[in-house]
This record gives C-alpha cells, sequence and structure tokens, in this order.
C-alpha cells in the first residue's frame, strides 16, 4: 500500500494558477509548480504524468469556475447579469481570469493531452447550450446579439485592465450594463 499524497490535486493546480499568473504559463514549469508547493518534481508527474496534463487540467477547471457563474445568469433569464459576471469573477479571481483572459489555450499546454479529450470537447457546450435556451425563450433575439452583449463587450472591457494586472474599476459594469441594453434592445 503506497504512501497517502501530501498533497492534494486542486493543492496542485492553486499552486500551477500563482506561477502562471505571475510569469506567465510558458513559467509554469513541473520544477517551479514543484517549489513552489515544496514538493519533489517527481510527485507532480506522479499525479499527472505530463506538464501539459497539469496545464490542461488548471485551463479547464478556471473555464468551468467562470463558466458557471454566466450560465446560472442565463438561466435565471437575466442577460445583463451574464455580462457583469465576467468583471465581477476578474475581481474576485484575478489570477483565474488573467490566465484564461490573457493566455489562449495553445498557450498553456502545448499538446492537449488525450486524456481531456471528451473534455476539451464539451468544455463550451454548458454554455452554448445555456445562450441557445435563452435565445429560445426571446422570439426576436438573434443568438449572435447575446453573444456580442454577454461575452464580447465584457470580454473587451476587462481585457485592458487584465493586461495591466489590474481589477476592472466599477465604471466598466457601467459601460458593460449601457453597452448590453443597447445591443439588445436593436
Amino acid at each position: 500500500m503506497g504512501r497517502p499524497p501530501k498533497f492534494s490535486e486542486e493543492e496542485i493546480l492553486d499552486a500551477a494558477l500563482a506561477v502562471a499568473a505571475e510569469d506567465g504559463p510558458g513559467a509554469a514549469t513541473v520544477a517551479a509548480i514543484a517549489g513552489r508547493l515544496g514538493a519533489p518534481s517527481g510527485s507532480l508527474y506522479h499525479r499527472f504524468g505530463s506538464r501539459d496534463l497539469l496545464l490542461a487540467t488548471l485551463w479547464t477547471r478556471a473555464i468551468r469556475r467562470f463558466q458557471r457563474g454566466f450560465v446560472a445568469a442565463l438561466d435565471a433569464g437575466d442577460a445583463e447579469a451574464a455580462a457583469l459576471h465576467t468583471p465581477r469573477w476578474c475581481r474576485s479571481h484575478p489570477e483565474e481570469a488573467a490566465l484564461l483572459l490573457l493566455h489562449r489555450r495553445q498557450d498553456v499546454a502545448a499538446a492537449w493531452p488525450a486524456e481531456l479529450g471528451d473534455e476539451l470537447g464539451g468544455l463550451n457546450a454548458q454554455v452554448s447550450g445555456a445562450l441557445d435556451a435563452f435565445v429560445a425563450q426571446r422570439p426576436g433575439l438573434d443568438r449572435e446579439r447575446l453573444v456580442f452583449a454577454t461575452i464580447d463587450v465584457p470580454y473587451g472591457a476587462v481585457r485592458r485592465h487584465l493586461l495591466d494586472r489590474t481589477p476592472p474599476p466599477p465604471q466598466v459594469d457601467e459601460l458593460i450594463t449601457a453597452a448590453c441594453r443597447a445591443v439588445l434592445a436593436g
């Protein structure tokens, strides 16, 4: 019987997130992550098998965490809340926000691990379904308008702040709300 792991998967992913947020995904080597944890590199390889698998798991965890609030707002019939989820989530999860909004999936894991192939394929299915359901309940609303108002506008509004490593200021919420209302009313 083997020893119980000293570090949980969540602790390893949190250390990887901290390294990636500070210096970008390229700096998140197994050695750097292990150093952050105070763990031997081998224990990370034992748990994840490869750097790409570790970082791809981190990426999917961050996406799922972000998507929960966005989908909940759409499911509640509130497009403005869905749009405002982005700046609010960025303020409360700055490291994950920087990882998701400043880096492409290919920047995080050079070769997407086969172990996560199914998960990658279904990663945006819940968001797509929530968008489709929202539009289906509102005759005359174009899906492209909804995507622009709830995804594209908020992403554009927070990105430059994240690039500056600052949280989006509260005024961003007002601007997103105004843009969302105007786009959806048009």
